[in-house]
């Protein structure tokens, strides 16, 4: 059984508080069994004008089948791995076996967000705009050119139905702009998008006699000494990749910190909410910040951690391969590409695997959210014919099983079948993302060829559980599910309701303390600068305007929130 849940006696990051505006309550609308609403309490009502090809009575679980052929714009991101073809299988299905088709504004994906948004501002926003992260729409609010999507949800059975079971309102609620209406539809995740871990070389922990992995970082930093102790010839049982963009450990300090009540790394928010005071504090001054930082620190000072924390990917991986060190931070996919093909790549083999995230000081966490990139609906959408059966298009094909099983895997019998024990495979030797052990070099493509498991489609690789692990491998599976029955989800970010202004002094405000956190968390890192040099450094975050971002914070949360 998933024991995945959410905590609410712990801090939650502020990931998004820069993105979103208000965190206003929701209305919204219980009944979540038919989006054939002609009126609703809380929304809009969409007349029979702009109803052209709409179905009469769409409810969750329904194929959506246009009752007239109908053409929606749509801006396309097109992906270098997989240009877009006219002749995609995906572009024929949708238009035989739904009655949808598209006048396509193709835009490169080198060039995709600068000119996404010349054509928004400048008036061309066409009907739908995916590949949109939540937060992107912020910018485009105040220009009226984005639908705000908010007013239209009861037709919207499947997304009301999702957020209803999975629990998902409260973050829904804080993409919430300052008119208390949000404007991006995001993709939705029922579990957590767990990738990161520490990798592990196998033969050199065995030789250590560690066996299992360690149950909390302690012990982790215990089992650091014991590998390079029974492993001399390597310098440093630990070496870490992923140190530019935007600071050192970026991914040792995400994975860390949940677990000891803070944010750090590319999960690093200039301020933390805390659940139990109600109130915003500055994270990187924190008891809980130092405690983190001081932790690494002490696996540096005995030796453990490299403390070459500026070296590139391309450094670490090649000390770990070369058995120079013995461990290193990797994910579901670079275990695979980064260590153990590159491995072969120079005639070795390398036994590795990702340990199982460990607990920390404050518990047993993961953080994040589980909105993911998503889409834009153009203002200008509410005034064609055919408006409501958009809606209804939107909602099957991103929201339904069905229609996100269609987006990743295509259609059943052309490219994928079912086994009896309702696992699907890709066709003969069709592959994508190396999913399919029948594959050769010269296969053809789900993407590039047929036009699914395409971002534009779909969101999240499937959403439900499901789906998301029908395409891992099984070891991935494994280890996913063996996290998420462990860990608690900590609570979702709340806003700060931060109006125009605050979110323009805030933004300056976080840009220098951000960089200021970073530069002075490697010096203590690598004893560059001692940590009982602390208190000097709370006063320059200080003087670089914390008190000042924490104020503004909670001026505008206790003005929202009264």
């Amino acid at each position: 059984m998933r024991n995945i849940r959410r905590s609410s006696a712990a801090v939650a990051t502020v990931a998004t508080l820069a993105l979103a505006l208000t965190a206003c309550s929701s209305g919204g609308n219980d009944d979540t069994t038919s989006g054939d609403a002609s009126a609703a309490a809380d929304g809009v009502s969409i007349d029979d004008a702009h109803s052209v090809g709409a179905m009469a009575d769409f409810k969750a679980g329904d194929v959506f089948k246009a009752t007239e052929p109908v053409e929606f714009s749509l801006m396309y991101r097109d992906h270098p791995n997989y240009p877009v073809k006219e002749d995609w299988s995906i572009f024929k299905h949708l238009k035989a076996d739904h009655n949808v088709s598209f006048t396509r504004t193709d835009i490169p994906l080198a060039d995709w967000d600068a000119k996404k948004a010349l054509a928004i501002n400048g008036g061309d926003a066409p009907e739908l705009i995916p590949v949109t992260y939540p937060g992107q729409e912020t910018q485009f609010v105040a220009g009226g050119a984005i639908l705000p999507v908010s007013d239209y949800i009861q037709y919207m059975p499947n997304f009301e139905q999702k957020v209803k079971d999975w629990g998902l309102q409260d973050e829904i609620d804080t993409h919430k702009q300052a008119d208390g209406k949000f404007y991006q539809l995001p993709g939705l995740r029922e579990i957590p998008d767990v990738q990161y871990s520490v990798a592990v070389n196998d033969d050199m922990w065995a030789k250590a006699g560690i066996t299992e992995d360690p149950a909390t970082w302690d012990e982790f930093a215990a089992d650091l000494k014991k590998v390079k102790e029974a492993n001399p010839e390597i310098k440093y049982s630990y070496s870490e990749r992923w140190n530019q963009n935007p600071a050192p450990l970026g991914a040792l300090l995400q994975m860390m910190s949940p677990n000891f009540k803070t944010a750090a790394g590319w999960g690093y928010s200039a301020a933390t909410f805390n659940t139990d005071t109600k109130k915003f504090e500055l994270t990187a001054t924190s008891d809980s910040y130092k405690q983190l930082v001081s932790f690494i620190s002490g696996m540096v000072s005995d030796g453990s951690l490299d403390p070459e924390i500026t070296q590139t990917d391309d450094q670490a991986i090649q000390k770990f391969i070369n058995g120079e060190s013995a461990s290193i931070s990797s994910n579901t996919q670079t275990i695979d590409l980064d260590l153990r093909q590159k491995a072969a790549d120079a005639g070795k083999t390398i036994k590795t695997h990702l340990i199982t995230l460990p607990a920390g000081p404050a518990g047993d966490y993961l953080s994040g959210s589980r909105l993911v990139s998503g889409i834009m609906i153009g203002a200008k959408a509410a005034e064609d014919p055919h408006f409501k059966a958009l809606l209804q298009y939107i909602d099957w094909l991103y929201y339904s099983d069905e229609g996100i099983e269609f987006a990743q895997w295509g259609v059943e019998g052309e490219t994928f079948e079912k086994g009896a024990d309702g696992k699907r495979a890709l066709i003969g030797d069709l592959d994508w993302n190396g999913i399919n052990p029948n594959a050769t070099a010269n296969s053809k493509k789900l993407n590039a060829d047929f036009g699914y498991s395409n971002g534009v489609f779909m969101f999240a690789n499937g959403s439900t559980k499901e789906l998301l692990q029908s395409v891992q491998k099984q070891d991935v599976v494994d280890w996913t599910n063996k996290i998420l029955d462990k860990k608690q989800l900590l609570p979702v970010n709340p806003s700060a309701g931060l109006n125009e202004a605050e979110l323009e002094q805030t933004s300056l405000l976080d840009t220098q303390i951000k960089d200021a956190v970073n530069t002075a968390t490697a010096e203590f890192v690598t004893g560059k600068r001692k940590l009982s040099d602390w208190d000097a450094y709370v006063a320059e975050i200080e003087g670089l305007g914390g008190s000042t971002l924490v104020d503004t914070y909670n001026t505008a949360y206790a003005r929202t929130n009264k």
